[in-house]
């Protein structure tokens, strides 16, 4: 081997050594030839279908007067405050729609998967709760929504009956870390008498608890209301028992695709 061999194979062998000692990769000897591209054979990847539960899921996802306990009964009929102060008008659009989502019992809109009533006779308060089969996406617009209610509908006069003026208020309602996306609301309708037994000029007035959840592909909504004082409790563990239920329901059986 002549000199100039030998000094290149001896730097070759001194590289590759150093690269050893550093734990780096060795260099290449020779460039690497051209990779050869070829066309792929697979088809895309087609999104999941949305995961849609029975109708007897759907079912079971309700939250019961046995979740609540006492004094909650499954309900007797629709209360009559519904009729007399949610039954209203106003100019504003954006409340009227809360107004009539209220009063329908449509947060979501229509129609609902599945629905229950549940009354507390000691407060004089009803609970709808109702779960929606819209998409999440629709979901998610609806909160959207409900949370602009606060600044856009803070405080405005609604008719109810004949010439019957109502003072309504709504304010943010703080609602349990659960499901993926939430919003709460407390609506508070005041109605000073004129007539009858309310002469005296003494109000009557409804407050509501409202809330709607999403988890995951699933969400439901709810009211709370009654004629005084509203048991709050019942509506953060409504929200609670809901999530939970529905993460059980999908949990133990395989919903439709």
């Amino acid at each position: 081997m002549n000199r100039r061999a030998l000094l290149a194979s001896s730097l070759l062998l001194t590289t590759v050594t150093g690269c050893a000692a550093l734990g780096l990769e060795h260099p290449p000897t020779a460039a690497p030839a051209d990779p050869t591209v070829q066309a792929s054979t697979s088809k895309p990847a087609v999104p999941a279908a949305p995961r849609v539960l029975s109708d007897s899921q759907a079912q079971a996802a309700l939250i019961t007067a046995e979740d609540l306990g006492a004094p909650w009964l499954p309900t007797g009929g629709a209360a009559t405050w519904r009729d007399g102060l949610l039954k209203a008008s106003t100019p504003v659009a954006e409340c009227q729609k809360l107004l009539d989502a209220l009063y329908t019992d449509e947060l979501f809109g229509a129609p609902a998967r599945a629905v229950v009533g549940l009354d507390d006779p000691d407060a004089a308060a009803q609970l709808r709760y109702q779960l929606t089969g819209r998409s999440p996406a629709d979901m998610d617009r609806t909160l959207a929504w409900l949370k602009e209610l606060p600044q856009k509908c803070a405080r405005f006069t609604a008719t109810a009956g004949k010439d019957t003026v109502e003072d309504v208020q709504v304010t943010d309602l703080p609602l349990p870390e659960v499901g993926d996306a939430r919003q709460g609301l407390r609506v508070t309708l005041t109605l000073w008498g004129t007539a009858g037994d309310n002469a005296d000029g003494e109000p009557t007035a409804l407050a509501l608890d409202v809330a709607a959840v999403r988890a995951g592909e699933d969400g439901f909504a709810l009211t709370n209301g009654g004629l005084g004082d509203v048991p709050n409790e019942a509506t953060q563990a409504a929200v609670q028992l809901g999530v939970r239920r529905l993460a059980d329901v999908r949990k133990q059986g395989r919903v439709q695709v």
